[in-house]
């Protein structure tokens, strides 16, 4: 899919080389602003034509900059009503498209994360609690084990089947402090396993993480695997003011 946005990268870039002379050099601080407002107008555009594109829904390139250029003249061909009418018509194409598109991934991912999950169980190790959550102890520990209400401090890389990572403590070179309650479901379960000082690696199935709608880079009906040290617990009281604040975490969509 990346060699689809540079070909609609380039033709934005061809287009608007055909039809606009360049004012001139970007030596003054007005001519820098000016350029990045209309670089980041562009940016935005070929973002969307991508996103759109991706989802099946094509758009006409050189009607696209000449409505721009329409507009910046005030000579728009079309009303504001019905500009409004066909980008709602769009908008809702595009929510459609949209909705099949993650109903289709979530399918996907979830007969994918069920021979995953099957697999793992099996291996070495791995022990499997009654949700369904499981664990690998790589580090036992000596302090105090959390309660949902106390603050943990933890370090920890979380990744996808696949294996690709979408967020670590140890790339931020920092790490993660937030009250047990307010995370996802499976760490809070793997939390309380755990004693200060030990490392896991928690296997969680989707129904315990972000289920059939996902976030962010995490897709619907995607396991999360990490590996979590616990460095540190507060006991309550600790955290006078924080309540379900979460920082550096993952929240519980649930609650």
């Amino acid at each position: 899919m990346q060699s689809l946005k540079k070909i609609v990268l380039t033709a934005s870039a061809l287009m608007c080389a055909g039809t606009v002379a360049f004012a001139g050099e970007l030596d003054t601080q007005q001519a820098k602003e000016s350029y990045s407002m209309g670089a980041s107008v562009g940016n935005y555009l070929s973002d969307q034509i991508y996103k759109q594109s991706k989802l099946g829904l094509s758009a006409d390139m050189a009607l696209i900059e000449q409505g721009f250029q329409d507009a910046i003249r005030g000579k728009s061909k079309l009303s504001d009503e019905d500009m409004l009418k066909f980008l709602n018509s769009r908008a809702e194409k595009l929510n459609k498209l949209d909705v099949a598109a993650k109903e289709k991934m979530a399918k996907e991912n979830k007969a994918k994360a069920t021979k995953f999950l099957a697999e793992n169980a099996k291996k070495k190790g791995v022990t499997v609690t009654k949700s369904g959550l499981q664990y690998e102890v790589l580090r036992k520990g000596s302090g105090a084990t959390p309660r949902i209400e106390d603050v943990v401090t933890v370090g920890y890389t979380g990744k996808l089947m696949d294996g690709t990572v979408f967020e670590s403590t140890y790339e931020a070179k920092q790490p993660a402090r937030f009250v047990v309650m307010s995370i996802i479901p499976g760490l809070e379960e793997g939390l309380k396993l755990m004693k200060e000082g030990a490392q896991f690696r928690f296997t969680i199935p989707a129904n315990l993480a972000y289920g059939e709608f996902g976030a962010g880079q995490i897709p619907p009906e995607s396991p999360l695997i990490f590996e979590l040290e616990l460095i540190k617990v507060e006991k309550v009281g600790a955290h006078q003011g924080m309540g379900k604040t979460v920082i550096n975490g993952m929240p519980n969509p649930h609650k």
